[in-house]
């Protein structure tokens, strides 16, 4: 199992790259690397650590990186030599089986389209992660990487999605919904009725449970929750946004009082609990489902921790090998999408 790591990428790059790097190794040791990046600054890094010494690990030279405000048509022009798309190349050239940039997601969503392709029957790509629930966690996508979406491209998400699910969670036979704004048939665009009526014809791997609403998003209704990027990523940086307000109240209640700071002494563990729950790190590691090859993205700020099982979800992937069991999962909804698509010209008509 051999990864490119975009080392140049994320707000404390290459030294989060490198640490999460050494406690990716600590947990799958046959792990191959490949560091990509200022090779004197990540060489050094290297010899303080104690694991990735002795590990399957190259560094490939390259001083040019992304910068997080480079715009994607221009990262795709000046960048041809950059950590990211050195990285990438790897993955396209079959040198790499998957690769993990905290770098700028813009960019590397745009190198990944044009260096890896798309998957066959897959028209965009779709960006997916997992969001804690009261019942564990949930896969959503699209969080944000296409604004509009028509029936079809749901389908194709929902597809994608209950496959992820089914390696990164462990899920046997994951519930999938889409999200609307009532759980009644005759609610929403028609396009997410569109998509519904196809996703109720087919007999995968998952259960279909039609639609679901907002609230169902942290109440773990389904395991698998679809919608387009535009309301994908408003209910991402919403989630993110009530999570820093209410550790803000929180923070601000237990200091207001002597009695209160006695008391957060004495529930001191039950919160440590809930906030190992809610730590963004363990969730991190966004992928672009629908890119010919396994691409995921950490988020920037994050650190050695977050890095690290980035890193672990695209050795998932890779290991049990997603891009073809979507491939298996498209041939089944095929004939399906033809006959629908049939029929509603045929009543138009």
């Amino acid at each position: 199992m051999r990864l490119a790591l975009d080392a140049m990428g994320g707000d404390h790059a290459p030294e989060m790259v490198v640490r999460g790097a050494e406690l990716a190794i600590e947990r799958q040791p046959d792990l191959e690397l490949v560091m990509v990046g200022d090779s004197a600054r990540i060489q050094p890094l290297i010899d303080t650590t104690t694991r990735l010494k002795s590990a399957d690990l190259r560094i490939i030279h390259t001083d040019k990186a992304v910068l997080p405000s480079d715009k994607p048509s221009i990262a795709l022009r000046s960048g041809r030599d950059s950590s990211m798309r050195l990285a990438i190349n790897l993955v396209a050239d079959g040198e790499a089986d998957g690769i993990v940039s905290a770098g700028n997601t813009g960019a590397l969503m745009a190198m990944s389209k044009i260096a890896l392709k798309m998957v066959p029957q897959i028209d965009r790509p779709a960006i997916a992660s997992f969001f804690p629930t009261m019942r564990g966690e949930s896969c959503m996508l699209d969080l944000g990487a296409n604004v509009e979406c028509d029936a079809e491209n749901l389908v194709q998400f929902a597809l994608m999605g209950e496959v992820f699910a089914r390696i990164v969670a462990g899920l046997e036979r994951p519930t999938v919904g889409l999200l609307n704004v009532g759980s009644e048939e005759q609610k929403g665009h028609a396009e997410v009725r569109e998509a519904a009526a196809v996703l109720r014809e087919i007999k995968g791997h998952f259960d279909f449970k039609g639609f679901v609403e907002g609230d169902d998003i942290t109440a773990g209704t389904v395991d698998v929750i679809v919608t387009d990027g535009f309301s994908g990523n408003i209910a991402l940086k919403t989630a993110e946004g009530t999570s820093r307000m209410m550790t803000h109240f929180l923070r601000h209640a237990f200091k207001s009082t002597l009695l209160a700071k006695i008391g957060y002494l004495l529930c001191r563990p039950g919160i440590e609990h809930v906030r190992q729950r809610m730590d963004p790190r363990r969730y991190n590691g966004a992928v672009f489902l629908g890119v010919n090859g396994i691409a995921v993205k950490s988020h920037g700020g994050t650190d050695e921790l977050g890095f690290a099982n980035a890193i672990g979800v695209a050795a998932d992937m890779a290991r049990y090998g997603f891009i073809d069991r979507v491939m298996e999962e498209l041939e089944t909804v095929g004939p399906i999408q033809a006959s629908l698509s049939t029929n509603d010209k045929a009543a138009a008509s």
